[in-house]
């Protein structure tokens, strides 16, 4: 008998509902493996699960035998799963829209249909007419287990599309045209694209970026004309540095068309008039390590924002002439250490600068007599951001607002005379009435001496006795602020009386530039040990029983996880891991697996014996060990292409070697889909709703 019939017999039984004994976790073979590398090699017993192919016969039996498991001991849980998910689902308005902006006289919009996962793009005339339909994502999706749509673009004259979509969740999108008034599609797919794409202005000419087939990295940029062989579209810029990405896009008046390229630590951009789509690409300002700008253009001046001469970037003015000479950059926002310049919102008469100030998300509108204020908010904790402005000529902002307590909700400011009006709040069905809610922000002190911020939400009939269950949320790398924001989905944690915790701890931006620098690379522990100090100052202080804490991150807040167990695994009584990057010394070996290029300047390169040896101390894969760990759910897409299945994977494998305790380890895989999970509206709550039975069954939690 074969290993795979032996895998595949053994977990047949595991989803039998009469089954006397409990479910019994599968075991993974143990096969020899050594991991090589210039400062000592490794054994690695699991390594056969890699599948590049993703067609091994014996890795995909044990990957289902892995989900046949997970539906095993979530059985007893059936009908609350059932319930959190008709919960879930039942707060989404079915037949909503998002708010119509405005682009070269049309409103363009959203709109999803009762009982259709995805949405419609539509548009209708400014001076009035009859709606189009620019995009229906339910027919593109039609028969595939996975649909997104990339980006799209409209032709200057109104007349054609061109969009990106991808079936198989590996972000690896086709490129297709429509003439929009007929619906009639160009012959032409142009396939292994980042799924960015943009337009020249002569309406037959559009740019987009093409990607490695193997790391998927984006390599490329590409002119094509619509109605041509791909096979004869033009390379116009080559990247040769594996550590940037590359995009595409066009200016804020229309005017340019730019690449930008960027790495963890510098950037770089090279345009050509939109009308001159046959020109060579110029640089701005040729790249320098731990150089960043961006540009954009409108009102006849270029907007830079940069961190030349500023550690949490500051905003500089410049003219066509004197674009590429930082020496003539005019001040518009000068440096300041205690806010991070995180944005800015080109228009022109007016700048809409996003500012992050002690941890919060702001607004402030500058106009050209340099006059500056900023954009009122309502509450003492919250985030503003900038919604869809395209038009430059207006004095219109468009701008979002949020809170853990307050729906996103979308206004209209005039910058010109202060008036403001609300556009639209997003729905909340099911009865949800924000009073019955409250939110905080604590500050902890770090095991060595910094400053913690902690967003808060909770009910208000929540009793502060140390008896709540505490769900602590964090992500803490790439400079990524987690902001506090609503999220719906919470709703059916609060109302079971839990308290719900953002950790902002070290490796993001919310404290500006230096609170991500101070948890990156050879820092990169105190983002760990933040997140497990937040944790014993929020049960000190009573907001979290301390066998009732339950940690939440995904992806590089899934490597917050995997450490975290691994430092403390005491405090928790259960961890959710999402999509979690958790093999880091391996992966980031391995310059054939896509993103790992991309990384060295965020976690360090390990051919190199200091980052070697820090990466190996906390990457949670080689730091497990025999101990008794908390009850986990892991959870990864098949078709990955940011963290790889076979992490997660061999993760749980060995972790089922070395856990001595009795609490359930659970790893469900997404045969179907990529880092994001499934797509579909309704179809991902799926997954949230298997997160949150795992949850209040570790309370011993049923349905109502």
């Amino acid at each position: 008998m074969t290993r795979v019939v032996r895998i595949a017999l053994a977990c047949a039984s595991i989803a039998t509902p009469l089954m006397a004994q409990p479910p019994t976790p599968p075991v993974a073979p143990q096969k020899p493996y050594v991991v090589k590398s210039p400062h000592g090699d490794r054994n690695d017993p699991y390594y056969w699960l890699r599948d590049d192919t993703r067609k091994s016969p014996e890795m995909l039996a044990y990957l289902e035998a892995e989900n046949a498991y997970t539906e095993a001991i979530l059985a007893p849980v059936k009908a609350l799963r059932t319930q959190l998910f008709e919960e879930l689902k039942g707060r989404i308005k079915p037949d909503d829209e998002a708010p119509a902006w405005r682009m070269r006289g049309y409103l363009y919009s959203s709109r999803y249909v009762a009982g259709k996962d995805y949405a419609i793009n539509t548009r209708r005339p400014v001076a009035g007419g009859a709606e189009q339909v620019i995009v229906d994502q339910n027919a593109l999706a039609a028969g595939h287990p996975y649909f997104s749509l990339g980006q799209w673009d409209v032709s200057r004259d109104n007349a054609r599309l061109a969009y990106a979509t991808d079936v198989v969740g590996r972000r690896q999108y086709v490129i297709q045209f429509k003439e929009i008034a007929t619906g009639t599609l160009s012959p032409e797919r142009i396939t292994g694209t980042s799924g960015n794409v943009v337009w020249a202005a002569d309406n037959r000419t559009v740019f987009y970026v093409e990607i490695d087939p193997q790391t998927l990295l984006s390599k490329r940029v590409k002119r094509h004309v619509v109605g041509t062989d791909p096979a004869t579209d033009v390379v116009v810029y080559e990247e040769p540095d594996d550590s940037f990405y590359m995009g595409v896009g066009r200016t804020k008046d229309d005017q340019f068309l730019c690449i930008s390229v960027s790495s963890t630590v510098s950037s770089e951009m090279r345009c050509i008039p939109a009308d001159q789509p046959d020109a060579a690409f110029r640089v701005i300002v040729p790249r320098e390590r731990d150089f960043e700008y961006d540009a954009d253009h409108a009102g006849g001046r270029w907007v830079i924002r940069t961190n030349w001469q500023a550690k949490n970037f500051r905003v500089v003015e410049a003219t066509d002439a004197t674009v590429g000479n930082r020496a003539q950059w005019q001040d518009v926002v000068p440096h300041r250490p205690d806010v991070f310049v995180s944005g800015v919102e080109l228009f022109d008469q007016y700048l809409v600068v996003g500012e992050r100030r002690e941890a919060l998300q702001r607004l402030r509108i500058l106009d050209r007599a340099g006059q500056s204020r900023d954009v009122a908010s309502d509450e003492p904790v919250y985030v503003m951001g900038t919604g869809v402005n395209r038009e430059a000529g207006t004095s219109i902002l468009r701008y979002t607002y949020t809170s853990l307590t307050t729906p996103s909700t979308v206004y209209d400011l005039d910058m010109a005379t202060g008036a403001r009006t609300l556009v639209k709040e997003s729905p909340v069905l099911g009865g949800f009435d924000r009073t019955r809610y409250a939110t905080e922000r604590l500050w902890v002190t770090a095991r060595d001496g910094a400053r913690v911020p902690v967003s808060l939400v909770y009910r208000k009939d929540v009793p502060r006795d140390g008896t709540a269950p505490l769900y602590q949320h964090a992500y803490g790398s790439y400079g990524y602020s987690s902001d506090p924001d609503f999220e719906i989905n919470w709703l059916s944690l609060l109302d079971r009386g839990f308290v719900v915790a953002i950790a902002h701890i070290r490796g993001g931006q919310e404290m500006g530039r230096a609170w991500y620098e101070e948890g990156k690379l050879l820092k990169k522990m105190n983002s760990f040990t933040d997140f497990v100090d937040v944790t014993r100052a929020l049960v000190a202080q009573k907001y979290g029983a301390p066998d009732k804490v339950f940690a939440m991150g995904g992806s590089a807040g899934g490597l917050l996880m995997g450490a975290v167990a691994n430092l403390a695994p005491e405090l928790y009584r259960g961890i959710i891991s999402h999509v979690p990057f958790v093999d880091v010394v391996t992966t980031m070996l391995d310059e054939s697996i896509p993103l790992t290029t991309n990384e060295f300047d965020e976690w360090g390169n390990p051919t190199q014996k200091a980052y070697y040896d820090y990466l190996l101390a906390y990457s949670p894969y080689d730091q497990l060990t025999t101990k008794a760990y908390p009850a986990m759910l892991i959870t990864t897409g098949l078709w990955d292409s940011q963290v790889q299945y076979w992490e997660p994977a061999k993760y749980v494998a060995k972790l089922r070697t070395v856990n001595t305790s009795k609490a359930p380890v659970l790893f469900r895989v997404n045969m179907d889909a990529g880092h994001g999970g499934r797509s579909g509206r309704f179809t991902r709550l799926e997954q949230v709703a298997v997160e949150y039975a795992f949850i209040l069954q570790q309370l011993g939690h049923t349905a109502k």
